[in-house]
């Protein structure tokens, strides 16, 4: 990926990008694009979908009308098809830049919104892997070369809340993080365990409904309090057998613009209303009470100046992770930086809706200082491309919900895999975040 230079090879050549509809994981339509080389390599991607957006981010261009209830994407596929296809044929597949580029500026708007992140990304990620097919190399190493060598610790959504569920918890997500471990085998292991135990736990209190689950995979019990989730949590932690403040830890996604209330700027938790700053206050105690070791976008999605605020009071301690607030957006993000809004990005492809301009991110991620967390959407496929980006820009860490569902399970897989490929894998566990808590 990182090639300064490019002997033309004809077998790198585009010989063929086909687009067609598939459904996904919530049996909504998305965009699935087949990039072939002249050299037979083959790259199929598709295009997840999220469910909390930011409003900066690239747009999907749905059909509307009765059909699929508004959703489909016969639109998409076209423009993949009529569009975007004949502009890329006989292109080099590793010339990703120039590619991306190519699909930006036929779109000509600022957020991709004619031809559609949707069909640009599922573009981008197949013509990526049918280059890597056409060398003979997996994605992670033709994204990373020979230092790709490490997994990610995974992040675990395994109660869900807010947008995700139907239950009246604010928060959207609460994470086991199982950091404590050598291997990222034994690390799903403990998170596997811990994740059975909690659906012994809830189905014991509160009966057999609580066990349903969510888009990601998670359960989506009738609990309304945060310290409940979180007490819950510990219970499952230690039922599993693990240590909650050296093994297995808390990471959280509060999605708070979902209970930001803009017309008195305040927001409204648990029946409560909050300023920014009895929020702060109110993550703090969190932080002194719990094995917490990630906060993400603990505030509304344009206060960067807030999230400054918290990242000045709690940075040291806790992974304070912007993804409303910088949408994988290279100039969001560097706005977040240069006010020191966040220590951590998370970075989902199709939010901004190439490879390319996420590898910038990411780039710009470490020469900061910050932390990468590659990240699912609600909305996934069976496509393990992100597994494969995580270990190959050695991330460290990924987001790609619970130990269930087969678009979640999937990803988990490609990393058990990957781990067995490499001849001297590395977990890093703790020395990704800031501190033990």
């Amino acid at each position: 990926m990182y090639i300064t230079s490019y002997i033309y090879d004809e077998s790198f050549a585009i010989k063929d990008i086909k687009a067609r509809m598939i459904l996904d994981s919530r049996g909504n339509p998305t965009v699935q694009v087949k990039t072939v080389t002249e050299g037979l390599g083959v790259g199929i991607a598709n295009a997840p979908s999220g469910a909390s957006t930011g409003v900066h981010e690239a747009v999907e261009v749905r059909d509307g009308g009765k059909e699929f209830k508004g959703k489909g994407v016969s639109r998409a596929v076209e423009n993949v098809n009529k569009v975007i296809s004949p502009a890329l044929i006989g292109l080099d597949s590793r010339r990703q830049q120039l590619i991306d580029r190519k699909m930006i500026e036929i779109d000509g708007t600022p957020n991709k919104s004619r031809l559609g992140g949707n069909a640009i990304v599922a573009t981008s990620l197949s013509v990526a892997k049918a280059a890597a097919s056409t060398m003979g190399l997996p994605l992670y190493a033709y994204l990373g070369g020979y230092v790709a060598d490490t997994l990610p610790v995974p992040m675990l959504n395994i109660i869900n809340g807010g947008v995700h569920a139907g239950n009246k918890l604010d928060f959207q997500e609460f994470m086991i993080v199982p950091a404590g471990f050598t291997s990222f085998r034994e690390a799903i292991k403990a998170a596997v365990e811990v994740y059975f135990d909690l659906k012994k736990i809830l189905k014991e209190r509160y009966g057999p409904q609580a066990i349903n689950v969510g888009d990601e995979g998670g359960y989506a019990p009738p609990i309304e309090k945060v310290r409940d989730a979180l007490d819950i949590l510990i219970q499952a932690i230690k039922a599993a057998g693990y240590d909650p403040w050296n093994q297995v830890v808390i990471a959280l996604d509060v999605a708070s613009s979902q209970f930001y209330r803009e017309d008195k700027g305040v927001y409204v938790l648990e029946g409560s209303e909050y300023t920014r700053d009895q929020l702060i206050e109110f993550y703090e105690k969190l932080v002194s009470e719990y094995p917490i070791v990630s906060i993400e976008d603990p505030l509304q999605e344009e206060d960067f100046e807030g999230f400054a605020e918290i990242t000045k009071r709690l940075g040291s301690k806790v992974l304070i992770v912007g993804d409303d607030l910088f949408t994988t957006n290279p100039a969001r993000f560097r706005k977040g930086v240069d006010s020191k809004a966040g220590n951590a990005i998370l970075v989902k492809v199709n939010q901004v809706g190439t490879l390319s301009e996420t590898l910038e991110v990411v780039k710009m991620a470490f020469t900061n200082g910050y932390k990468a967390i590659i990240s699912h959407r609600s909305g996934e496929t069976e496509d393990t491309s992100i597994a494969d980006i995580s270990v190959g820009v050695g991330a460290g860490l990924i987001k790609t919900g619970a130990p269930a569902r087969g678009e979640r399970t999937a990803k988990y897989n490609r990393l058990l895999e990957i781990e067995e490929e490499l001849d001297n894998p590395r977990y890093p566990g703790f020395s990704v975040f800031l501190r033990k808590p």
